[in-house]
């Protein structure tokens, strides 16, 4: 009798402690999950807003990413420290305080000239002025980097807990599941247009998981209406579109449009109108009309790229365009268009809306047009000129010109207006058209306020030609082989050669200088790695690097494919970690070989390398979504598969997803390299560092450092 006691209190007590390890799994994959989830979230959240408050950052546009990836790497290697959750809701505090402070303040490396007052438009002219733009954009990266440290110990630790009681695999799948939910979760609030302020209360909601005890719910819930308070006193805008903040002003006869305090568009009254307008409005209708005015037949189908508020398709159906399709990426902007601008041409029945991105419709598109407008674009931003990519990059390269001329008719033309602040824009345009063409482009100048150049080309101008051929056939055999001219691979309009510049140079300095620094404070691992240098995870480092690299050259390459639009860039993201959550899946539950998967990773990201984008670009619609699997999903697959099983066999988990995260703040900085090498050639370094990996697997056995 007594036996039988013991035994079944034995029994209880080890249902009781399965019970425990249920209720601490469903904890911890549940904290995991939230966790993951508000890093993207909040990753997203804070791109989109700091470049509305703190000006310079919005033309850096990896800046957030990569103090993202040093914030959870420097999280991850003090898992073992005590808890530092409550520095997550104080650093977002003072990151969105100080942002609205700096919001305030003008950021220059130039005398505060003209230009500058079009970056920093709603700001009074007495506003202070700072000769520098390393200051804010420094500010900005350590602000950014300390709101995901927190985040990442939360991370690590649960990392941790599932090596010991289940699988660090298992753990790893509620880790891109929360961030594969986090990416969602902010495409819907961009879509429903919702304010920077609903974005905060949502990644705070979920991280009230981590604030349970009763007595820590008032001290959280105080941070959180602090920093509401902040981000909803730093708001300036009237709307929230999925690109900027936008707000507008009436001006005389005009609508200012302002997109991230920087004065964007002006919609005016350049239809048909009669009456008096002012000296802004009787320019620009004099200077709209400049292109039109140079060809000799009427026109019938023109197509503008670029639209706006519907200036150009104004002006177009004033001189008697019998169609118009215009083109704008924006959807809150084509609004604006309709409800605000003085001429109501979006109200017209010969014009067709496009909300879409001029490049994926010059793709897609199989109409023939007497005449293409590329419009002003985002082109009066000065300080773009230090921009990586961004919207409009893929616009303006030879490739897309190539495509614009397939569409033209038999004697049509294409009028590119401008806004040229430099010398080396102005050759760089002459050289896309030149090249594309395979002529010099004519150009109209005048002081245009909106624009001040009109390139003009294609066969309905060819009765201008003939008055410089000399001066034509220099810049043809001259010139033109001396311009590094646009193109897909390197689409830098606004950088004046193939180079990373010294400014570059010396922010790659500065974030690399911070990223070690911070790392040696905080790791005594990688102290001590100075003396031992087995203690350093290259493996882990060089998975980080190459992903990140592999990443950023999937992304763009694919949103050039499929149109730089923020839908295609929720889709890219949110399928590429659907695939690692597939693949990591997949290694936890019937691994492939080690080396059936390098071989595949190694043999996709050639063949990635071998395959001109050009191919994909306007195909089929089906055998491009195949394609883009293909040049995608593959390599994307096969190394979620060999970093899986290597992270698998990891003694510290926490301390090796550390070294990946800060293996991809190396990458992010590497990103900068395809300014002087192209973006091909981005794939060309991951697979260096894939194949490094390959040597380490070969010469080390699993018992690695931790």
């Amino acid at each position: 009798m007594g036996s039988g006691r013991g035994l079944e209190s034995v029994s209880s007590a080890r249902q009781r402690e399965r019970g425990r390890i249920r209720l601490l799994l469903k904890r911890n994959a549940l904290e995991l999950f939230c966790a993951s989830l508000v890093v993207l979230f909040q990753e997203l959240a804070l791109i989109r807003w700091l470049p509305g408050q703190v000006r310079v950052l919005a033309y850096f546009p990896n800046l957030i990413l990569i103090s993202a990836f040093l914030g959870l790497g420097i999280g991850c290697l003090l898992a073992r420290r005590r808890s530092l959750v409550w520095l997550w809701p104080t650093s977002l505090l003072v990151a969105t305080a100080m942002a609205w402070g700096l919001s305030n303040v003008v950021f220059s490396q130039e005398d505060a000239s003209e230009f500058l007052w079009l970056l920093y438009y709603d700001l009074p002219r007495e506003a202070p002025v700072v000769r520098s733009v390393q200051l804010p954009i420094a500010i900005g990266f350590v602000l950014s980097a300390v709101t995901f440290v927190p985040l990442g110990q939360i991370i690590a630790r649960r990392l941790d807990w599932f090596r010991d009681h289940s699988s660090v695999l298992w753990g790893y799948c509620w880790d891109i599941g929360g961030s594969l939910t986090g990416t969602l979760l902010f495409a819907i609030v961009s879509f429903l247009g919702l304010f920077p302020h609903w974005w905060f209360l949502a990644s705070f909601a979920v991280g009230l998981v981590f604030f349970r005890r009763r007595q820590d719910l008032p001290l959280y819930l105080a941070l959180v209406a602090a920093v509401i308070g902040c981000v909803m006193s730093a708001e300036r805008a009237e709307w929230y579109s999925p690109y900027y903040a936008l707000s507008t002003r009436h001006a005389g006869d005009g609508v200012e449009v302002s997109a991230n305090g920087a004065l964007h568009q002006i919609a005016l009254p350049l239809g048909g109108e009669e009456g008096e307008f002012s000296e802004l409005a009787t320019r620009a209708r004099l200077c709209f009309r400049m292109p039109i005015e140079q060809l000799r037949r009427p026109m019938r189908r023109v197509l503008v790229l670029g639209a706006g508020t519907g200036n150009d398709v104004a002006v177009l159906l004033a001189e008697g365009a019998e169609h118009v399709d215009a083109v704008e990426i924006d959807p809150v902007i084509v609004d604006l268009g309709r409800r605000l601008h003085p001429s109501r041409p979006y109200d017209s029945e010969r014009v067709r809306i496009h909300n879409t991105d001029a490049r994926s419709f010059l793709n897609e598109s199989d109409e023939k047009y007497d005449l293409i407008v590329f419009g002003t674009l985002d082109s009066m931003t000065r300080l773009s000129a230090r921009s990586n990519v961004r919207l409009d990059n893929f616009v303006y390269t030879v490739d897309a010109i190539e495509r614009a001329r397939e569409r033209l008719s038999d004697d049509g033309g294409i009028a590119m207006l401008f806004m040229v602040g430099e010398d080396y824009i102005h050759e760089h345009i002459m050289g896309i058209l030149a090249t594309a063409f395979g002529e010099v482009p004519l150009v109209l100048g005048g002081d245009c306020k909106l624009f001040n150049q009109a390139y003009l080309a294609g066969p309905a101008f060819q009765h201008l030609r003939g008055r410089n051929a000399e001066e034509e056939r220099e810049f043809l055999e001259v010139t033109l082989p001396g311009i590094d001219v646009p193109t897909d691979d390197w689409p830098y309009l606004y950088l004046e050669k193939r180079a990373v510049s010294g400014f570059y140079l010396e922010l790659m300095a500065i974030f690399l200088g911070m990223a070690v620094l911070s790392v040696f404070l905080v790791s005594r691992q990688l102290r001590d790695s100075v003396k031992r240098w087995q203690t350093v995870d290259v493996e882990m480092f060089l998975f980080g690097a190459a992903f990140l690299l592999m990443e950023t050259h999937f992304v763009t390459s694919t949103n050039l494919i499929w149109g730089a639009t923020w839908l295609t860039s929720a889709v890219v993201f949110g399928s590429i970690l659907t695939t690692v959550l597939l693949a990591t899946i997949l290694v936890q539950t019937r691994s492939p070989s080690w080396w059936l998967a390098v071989s595949g990773l190694l043999v996709s990201l050639v063949a990635v390398y071998l395959t001109p984008v050009a191919w994909l670009v306007g195909s089929d619609p089906w055998l491009r979504l195949l394609l883009s699997v293909l040049f995608v999903g593959a390599p994307i697959f096969f190394a979620s598969v060999c970093f899986a099983q290597r992270f698998a066999v990891r003694e510290h988990p926490d301390v090796a997803l550390g070294w990946n995260l800060l293996g991809a703040v190396a990458g992010g900085l590497l990103e900068f390299l395809a300014m002087a090498l192209g973006f091909k050639a981005l794939t060309l370094l991951a697979l260096a560092f894939y194949a490094g990996v390959v040597l380490l697997r070969g010469r080390t056995s699993d018992n690695l450092p931790g």
